[in-house]
């Protein structure tokens, strides 16, 4: 029975790669008879070779270094631009009424839209790509952040008022409200794992709790 359940769960892992690799394999005989031209688009071996060769003269990675600096500089800039405005909007009603249609009508522009002129303000060097790689990381955390704030729990606010906690919100005192996130996400996680206790105790008997046998 173990056997069998080791079995299943290969299979089931198994599974999402089902389909990636009968397009690998229909891409590959495509290629070899020629219905497929590597002009435009290579065999997988051919980007397998490829890959090789990059790998073993290294311009690969410093490919990857390059990107992944372009794009954790761009996720800081764009980040904290798009949490202090997200922050500010949804503590401000004031605030919100001013900037917020104004910045979801700049979020409906396409960012292809805006490559000239990226191009014409900033150049083909860095500049552009990390106003880029800033926008698109700019309006999720934006969102998430104002959204976030307008839809916390009114039972929360006052639990925060009576604890003395309403000077934060008032001041913009940000490190304080961050406290009282990590707190509230740190009950919320003990609250999972004390149910979850409970559960197993209380409700041994059902067979959703029951182990394999």
């Amino acid at each position: 029975m173990a056997l069998l359940t080791g079995q299943n769960r290969y299979v089931r892992q198994a599974l999402p790669w089902v389909v990636p690799g009968l397009i690998l394999a229909v891409w590959q005989i495509l290629s070899q008879l020629g219905f497929m031209s590597t002009r435009i688009l290579p065999a997988p071996t051919q980007v397998l070779e490829a890959a090789v060769k990059l790998i073993r003269s290294g311009e690969i990675f410093r490919h990857i270094a390059v990107s992944t600096a372009r794009a954790a500089a761009g996720f800081v800039a764009g980040g904290s631009v798009g949490f202090v405005f997200g922050l500010l909007n949804g503590l401000s009603s004031v605030s919100a009424r001013q900037l917020n249609s104004t910045l979801q009508m700049i979020r409906n522009i396409p960012q292809l839209a805006l490559i000239p002129l990226c191009i014409l303000w900033f150049g083909i060097d860095e500049g552009s790509k990390l106003f880029l790689v800033g926008l698109g990381v700019f309006f999720p955390i934006y969102l998430n952040t104002y959204h976030g704030i307008r839809t916390v729990d009114p039972g929360l606010i006052e639990m925060g008022r009576v604890y003395g906690l309403s000077a934060a919100r008032e001041f913009l005192q940000t490190d304080i409200i961050v406290v009282g996130i990590i707190i509230y996400a740190l009950l919320g996680k003990l609250a999972d794992v004390s149910t979850a206790v409970l559960e197993r105790r209380c409700l041994a008997w059902h067979p959703a709790f029951q182990g394999p046998a």
